[in-house]
């Protein structure tokens, strides 16, 4: 089983040759304007477009659904929904939805062993979101590093 490789960089300066495929978190009700997705639409315009498109079709857009999104001829942002709209609801749980994280890394397993690509990521869930890295971490080892998916998570 292959390990995650932590770097101080930008997720959206993926390091390494060959696909890549960037993960992040995105809500369940079409919001897009904080967090991650800013530095993401910065680079590049397409992801949230598609993402709003995504939304506005309701076609599977639902917790532990991804959608891929080609940005440059060898990178591709995961938008993948694992958090219940955007505040903690009235028992003061946060948004993040760890089965859905788990759900969405099974498919971007899948998607990183058709493109023969490695995944890159900021600490997903951990920001807005409001999970915690010693949750998430064990999703990443029972998905992408179970399966030898190189991964690599980046801290600014």
């Amino acid at each position: 089983m292959s390990t995650i490789q932590y770097i101080i960089g930008d997720a959206t300066e993926p390091i390494g040759a060959g696909n890549k495929i960037i993960v992040h978190v995105c809500n369940d009700i079409g919001g897009w304007g904080k967090g991650f997705v800013m530095a993401i639409s910065k680079k590049w315009r397409t992801p949230e477009v598609s993402y709003r498109k995504w939304y506005a079709s309701r076609e599977f857009f639902e917790l532990g659904e991804v959608q891929f999104v080609k940005v440059e001829p060898q990178v591709w942002i995961a938008n993948l929904i694992g958090q219940h709209k955007i505040r903690k609801d009235e028992d003061g749980n946060p948004p993040i939805r760890y089965e859905a994280i788990l759900m969405g890394l099974h498919k971007v397993v899948e998607e990183a062993e058709d493109l023969n690509a490695s995944v890159h990521m900021p600490r997903i869930g951990c920001g807005l979101a409001g999970g915690t890295w010693d949750k998430i971490e064990p999703l990443i080892e029972k998905t992408l590093l179970k399966n030898n998916i190189e991964t690599k998570v980046y801290d600014l």
